[in-house]
């Protein structure tokens, strides 16, 4: 929907009942300022929790967000849990719990803390120390304990009516698994009894009902009897719905093939989710083969194990955490946790390594999606015991993720935590070096730059590596650039520029003469704008737009000091051109301030300051400032305001300033910088809920084609197409195929 903020997920399937309960929870939270809801897992904590939120958008300007807490094992961790899900950048030096208050401090915003049970000290302090600081916020917890925060208002979530709601839901579920199921007087005590023996547990029911696709109600009844029957007497202390619970997830293990078994318990180790390749990789052999996976994994679909989804525009799986800790538990009991988890480390391992030695080249923004995607679970092999090496050369392989991809915060702990296990004089521990000192350098913090170099510095010489040796001059000279030291600096990376060129790697040698660009330009040096367009040639040669925006970038700057006002705007557009879709606060921050100072120069003041504003909310979000990110650009940005107000006044400067993009994405700023600002933007997003894929299946839909010729047409399995299609349904509200058609025929050309 256009012009909703925050990230909360459209519900794919409807809500039954509780209506009681969702006026209550939005009435605490109109006078509350935390609200948990408790119950047992299972009970539909989140469930409720997402249709409050959703219901409260218009409540919240600055958005809805979603924090699924379950993948995060380390209490360290939430507060960087929350930026993630907040699309906060963790860029700045200040510890994010800060980076999170000062960003919340003036908005109106919902957050909504999913699965705090195991982290409840940790959220309680987080919540504590954001509703301390910004009066404007919000915090919907779920939990199966209180948090005990200071203004913590709780409500318990109990299960379903008996039989109302939980017949309601059980025939909804029913239908979408077996279109035409109906509740008739055949089957209503049966399905009455059932609902009743699963106490109302939504989740219980839900896996219930996924049986009724095989079974009738009558026969699905009859098998849980004797499983409540057996759970009761084996265990004496467990509350009734705790059983229930562990009775029906019992019960739909063993129903399932041996394969099944396997593949739902291996799956246990991926958190946040997986793709198909994921789980071909991790979960075959010992059992199962490899083309084995697709047919099993669509098998757990079908009885609910396994649900269905789309993550960065990529069709993915997941299991509710309830399901998940249900499978892990197994999976350690039957011996095989550690193989599979050396497998998930493996998988995770081989992603990365190939996307940082292929970063200078092209695919570099799909390489920053497909990590964000697996954010949580690259953080699940970073905290997994065991092997530190493989672990070191993780977070090493990772740099680009942390750098460019917006998580430094994240990067410098996990690298600090990697280094710390592994003081072995290794080469993997050479490279984790300099990309913490490359972390630190983007973050401000000198003096752990120096303390990261002094002891790479050794260790490339004793390995000698050009790689190593050429980051470690060169990040010598951008501190002493920093500092104001300009001919030293000079010096330092000309001499990092020849083990850069020894080193053969492309990456290495493009930042070289980057870095030696600027020192140049600012020195006034003739040779900087050929040092730059040879870094220009070096990353077109390589398909590398990260590269190539920041050499144009530098032939702006170049131009811009040699008053070539024209040229200077040019390379800005096509610096930004390059720029797009790499999700770097401060570089886009960075490529604004020249434009602005550019635009303002070229007399168009009220263009400036509306991307001065636009520059002001980039270095805002990225916990940066000028003085750290280009001290060099300080004076010209002083002037720049100067101009601007002399020639507009100081009320209307700030009226303009307000004109431009606030709280914005890189994304945004570029468009805004490229196009008609607001309006740029606007035109930007996408006027459909849908995604692509959606949107390709959806044509399809229109033309009269079936599941089955989509599937073909589109290269895809007919299940997951029979996704794709429910998802466009859900999200538009559209109970037939004719109504899609007739919807798709409104919002687009014909296709042909």
């Amino acid at each position: 929907m256009t012009g909703i903020v925050g990230n909360l997920p459209v519900a794919l399937t409807s809500f039954v009942g509780r209506q009681q309960e969702h006026s209550e929870v939005r009435r605490l939270l109109g006078r509350a300022r935390l609200v948990t809801l408790t119950g047992m897992g299972g009970v539909g904590k989140t469930r409720l929790a997402t249709e409050v939120a959703s219901a409260s958008r218009k409540a919240f300007a600055d958005g809805v967000w979603l924090v699924d807490l379950a993948p995060v094992q380390q209490p360290s961790a939430v507060a960087g849990a929350v930026a993630a899900a907040l699309r906060l950048p963790d860029q700045g030096s200040k510890p994010v719990l800060d980076q999170l208050s000062e960003h919340l401090s003036t908005r109106r915003a919902l957050i909504v803390l999913d699965n705090c049970e195991h982290l409840v000290d940790a959220c309680a302090q987080v919540a504590q120390v954001l509703l301390s600081t910004a009066d404007g916020l919000r915090v919907l917890a779920t939990s199966r304990h209180v948090l005990g925060a200071p203004g913590e208002y709780v409500f318990n979530v109990v299960p379903l009516s008996v039989p109302d709601e939980a017949v309601e839901l059980l025939r909804e579920r029913a239908v979408a698994v077996r279109p035409g199921f109906e509740i008739d007087e055949r089957n209503r005590d049966a399905v009455a009894r059932l609902c009743a023996d699963l106490d109302g547990v939504p989740l219980a029911i839900e896996l219930a009902a996924a049986r009724l696709r095989v079974l009738t109600p009558e026969q699905v009844a009859a098998r849980l009897e004797d499983r409540f029957a057996l759970l009761t007497a084996s265990s004496r202390t467990a509350r009734p719905q705790q059983r229930t619970l562990r009775a029906t997830l019992d019960w739909s293990f063993e129903l399932c093939t041996s394969a099944e078994q396997l593949l739902w318990t291996r799956l246990s180790v991926f958190v946040g989710g997986f793709t198909l390749e994921a789980a071909e990789e991790v979960c075959s052999g010992e059992g199962i083969a490899r083309h084995e996976v697709l047919d099993l994994l669509d098998r757990l679909i079908v009885q609910s194990i396994v649900l269905t989804g789309e993550r960065e525009d990529r069709f993915s799986y997941r299991m509710l955490e309830t399901v998940r800790q249900y499978g892990r538990a197994l999976l350690a009991a039957s011996g095989d946790e550690q193989r599979v988890l050396r497998r998930h480390r493996d998988f995770f391992l081989a992603l990365a390594e190939p996307l940082a030695d292929g970063w200078c080249g092209p695919g570099q923004q799909e390489a920053l999606v497909l990590l964000r995607a697996d954010h949580a679970n690259l953080l699940a092999v970073l905290d997994c015991p065991g092997d530190p090496q493989t672990r070191l050369r993780l977070a090493a392989a990772l740099r680009f993720h942390w750098c460019v991809g917006g998580f430094l915060t994240e990067g410098r702990h996990q690298l600090e935590r990697a280094l710390a296990a592994v003081p072995e004089p290794t080469a993997a521990r050479a490279h984790a070096l300099w990309v913490a000192a490359w972390v630190a350098l983007l973050q401000g913090d000198l003096v752990a730059v120096e303390r990261w170099l002094d002891q790479a510095e050794p260790l490339g010489e004793a390995l000698d590596d050009a790689v190593v040796r050429g980051h470690v001059q060169g990040m010598r000279g951008a501190v002493e650039f920093r500092r104001g030291r300009l001919n030293r600096a000079l010096r330092l990376i000309r001499d990092a520029l020849r083990w850069q060129r020894a080193s053969g790697d492309d990456f290495t040698l493009i930042v070289g003469l980057f870095e030696l660009a600027v020192i140049q330009t600012v020195l006034g040096d003739p040779e900087a704008e050929d040092i730059a367009r040879q870094a220009m040639d070096a990353a077109r040669g390589h398909g590398d737009r990260w590269g190539l925006a920041h050499a144009l970038w530098v032939l702006a700057l170049h131009a811009f000091l040699r008053h070539d006002l024209e040229t200077s705007t040019g390379l800005l557009r096509d610096t930004l051109k390059a720029g797009r879709g790499l999700v770097d606060y401060t570089w886009t921050a960075l490529v604004l301030e020249l434009l602005a100072c550019v635009t303002a120069s070229r007399g168009m003041h009220e263009r400036a300051a509306g991307l001065v504003g636009t520059v002001h909310a980039l270095l805002e979000r990225s916990g940066s400032s000028l003085l750290v990110t280009a001290p060099f650009l300080f004076g010209h940005h002083t002037r720049c305001e100067e101009e601007i107000i002399r020639s507009l006044g100081r009320t209307a400067y700030e009226k303009a300033m307000a004109g431009g993009v606030h709280r914005a994405t890189p994304a945004e700023a570029i468009d805004y910088a490229l196009g008609t600002g607001a309006q740029a933007v606007a035109s930007a997003t996408p006027t459909t809920p849908l995604t692509r894929r959606e949107r390709e299946v959806a044509a399809l839909v229109a033309k009269g084609l079936s599941n089955r010729k989509i599937a073909a047409e589109l290269v895809l399995s007919p299940r997951t197409v029979d996704g794709h299609v429910e998802n466009i349904r859900a999200k538009l509200g559209f109970g037939s195929r004719a109504q899609l058609a007739a919807w798709w025929a409104g919002q687009e050309p014909p296709t042909s």
